[in-house]
């Protein structure tokens, strides 16, 4: 469909505006011209001739340079350089019919004339600006007047100019709703004494204090502070602003990134916020050319990863959805969510276990998925670690079930959700992962001469606020007045937003599925830099207002069954390979043979009919030579 087809009756308005604009600008001109005299009396009847096809002409250039289709309440520099753009073109017509088709052939000398043109520039340039601006600054006082009276707070933007322009503009259009912007905070020097669309910078991030006892003395209290990214950053020293602003007593809320192109919009600052390091950049236009249109089975889809794996295809445009969980509560919530995202997407849930081969493989071949994401796992090292064949069934015997069955109905790829556990594994968490990519990898491999279906494991570490995470440990034991407790003063952990691992999980599946296949079946996400958890802790306590040993005391507990001190993210006979795809790596881990990992799945199914933990060890140990001696 053309942009024609979607023109509304607001546009014809806009384009008999524009019009009627040209045709004044093009009589005003020859009337200041010649100034009323005879010689503009005998232009008239040559020029009612030519205007008819110069308003024709004036049609077409101003709906190819957008100004029939754009929005006068958002008109900005980028229309006002196209009205430059419009006028220029008619101008230059003028110009053309003047030299080339009027003047020697048929008035025996120049009929528009240089002077002529210029003036009808500047005139076509005022009148189809004059409306459009005046429209502009009637909805911009209007919204301002609202957005001051309407229970609007007082409110401070802490961030960078660049990025309070964008919260400033979403509060003109209404997008942003109760703000009162009465000052700027920026970490920023350069920024100091400036105005940023009428607000001023009062100073920087530090003076947050004398700024607002000044507003108070004016009895005009600040009751609020908005974040932007940039004041999250390092240097911005965020964490001491939301102590002062706790001191304060003020509302504090973030403006979240808005590199995904979403309206602006308020969120409440939380603890991850502040532990994040610089973000991968992601190509979004990349996964929703991988989803879109695309039938989606996601497994484990109630849980903290696969539910924003559900939200990110939907999202990305995906045309139907399974999602497949053996919780109830979990499978409502989720569910219910995605449906309230009215993506137009077909949402559908059900009640499954993946150890149910029978079952999964039926859902399967009635869905027949173009994708599978595989999340669904048990995933506490500790409980694991006491339950061997449990993890085993879920772990292993669980993906062989889907993975068997995207590949019976006929799906382009399958996606595990792995671990960095699975690199050089101590805990069975990591090796029933470990086992499970292994049978990914020589399936995919079986596959690859065929050009079928694409099985590929992405490893991460660990995510925050996800289940079971430590960062909602530490706010309800903080919550409850301590203590905190950690498990050794050396326990160092990667951390990554739930967002970024499910982007980049999707990213991994968009390489894996190129027009050239790749040999890469295993994934691994930069998770950036370890994170210190006892230092976690002692930040996580000071952002409550709280001092660490004093408040709220720090507890060492001593590691659990399964855990070491350090994660890494390549064993040290898989060396890392650049992909070219921010974030990404990949590991080339050993793969043995599918006939090798049957013999080992058959004597699995054994031990674990014979609950024997001491066989389902030592197949594991023969199976993943480099598991640690201290797993148990």
């Amino acid at each position: 469909m053309t942009r024609l087809t979607h023109l509304t009756l607001r546009n014809y308005l806009i384009a008999l505006h524009d019009v009627a604009a040209t045709a004044a600008a093009f009589f005003a001109a020859f009337y200041l011209r010649f100034d009323g005299s005879e010689a503009f009396i005998e232009r008239l009847p040559l020029l009612f001739k030519i205007l008819p096809y110069f308003l024709a002409l004036s049609l077409v250039v101003c709906y190819l340079f957008n100004l029939t289709t754009t929005k006068w309440r958002f008109i900005s520099l980028p229309d006002a350089l196209n009205i430059l753009r419009v006028a220029t073109v008619l101008a230059l017509a003028l110009l053309v019919l003047d030299y080339v088709l009027i003047a020697p052939n048929v008035h025996g000398t120049f009929f528009f004339g240089k002077v002529t043109i210029v003036l009808y520039w500047f005139l076509e340039v005022s009148f189809l600006s004059a409306l459009r601006f005046a429209y502009r600054y009637f909805r911009y006082t209007r919204v301002r007047h609202h957005a001051r009276v309407d229970d609007a707070s007082p409110s401070l933007v802490v961030g960078r100019t660049a990025d309070a322009e964008i919260l400033l503009r979403g509060i003109e259009s209404g997008a942003v709703k109760r703000i009162w912007p009465v000052g700027i905070l920026s970490p920023s020097i350069a920024d100091r004494g400036q105005l940023i669309r009428n607000v001023p910078v009062l100073g920087g991030i530090e003076d947050i204090e004398d700024i607002a006892a000044d507003f108070a003395r004016r009895n005009k209290p600040i009751a609020r502070a908005v974040m932007l990214p940039s004041a999250f950053e390092a240097e911005a020293r965020p964490e001491t602003f939301l102590m002062r602003a706790k001191r304060l007593r003020l509302i504090v809320s973030r403006l979240p990134s808005l590199e995904s192109g979403d309206a602006p919009r308020l969120a409440p600052v939380a603890v991850e916020d502040l532990l994040l390091r610089p973000s991968s950049t992601i190509d979004h236009a990349r996964l929703e050319a991988l989803v879109r249109g695309k039938s989606v089975i996601v497994t484990g889809g109630g849980g903290s990863i696969g539910a924003e794996v559900c939200h990110r295809v939907v999202t990305f445009g995906a045309a139907r959805l399974l999602v497949i969980e053996n919780s109830e509560p979990a499978l409502y919530a989720i569910t219910e969510a995605l449906i309230a995202q009215q993506t137009g997407a077909e949402i559908d849930g059900r009640i499954a276990d993946i150890r149910d081969r029978e079952r999964i493989l039926r859902l399967m071949m009635e869905f027949k998925p173009d994708l599978v994401f595989h999340a669904a796992a048990l995933k506490h090292v500790p409980i694991l670690e006491r339950d061997w064949s449990e993890g085993v069934k879920t772990n292993i015997f669980g993906s062989i079930n889907v993975a068997d069955a995207a590949l019976a109905a006929g799906a382009e790829a399958m996606v595990m959700i792995s671990t960095d556990k699975a690199i050089e594994p101590v805990s069975m968490l990591g090796l029933t992962k470990r086992f499970a990519e292994m049978y990914c990898q020589a399936l995919d491999h079986d596959l690859a001469a065929q050009r079928r279906m694409r099985l590929i494991s992405v490893r991460f570490g660990n995510v925050l606020a996800s289940n079971g995470s430590v960062v909602p440990k530490f706010k309800a034991q903080i919550e409850a007045g301590g203590p905190v407790t950690v498990t050794h003063p050396e326990m160092v952990r990667y951390f990554m937003t739930i967002r970024e691992a499910c982007d980049l999980v999707i990213t991994a599946s968009a390489h894996a599925l190129a027009a050239q296949r790749s040999t890469v079946s295993v994934y691994v996400l930069n998770m950036g830099q370890p994170v210190k958890i006892v230092d976690l802790a002692e930040r996580m306590i000071r952002l409550s207002g709280l001092q660490p040993g004093y408040d709220i005391e720090i507890v060492f507990t001593g590691m659990r069954p399964g855990e070491r001190l350090n994660e890494i993210l390549f064993a040290s006979e898989e060396p890392p390979v650049d992909i070219g795809v921010a974030g990404i790596m990949a590991a080339k881990p050993n793969e043995p043979p599918m006939q090798a990992l049957k013999k080992w799945i058959a004597a699995l199914e054994q031990a674990i009919e014979r609950d024997d933990p001491t066989t389902i060890k030592a197949v594991l140990k023969d199976a993943v030579p480099e598991f640690g001696s201290n797993a148990a």
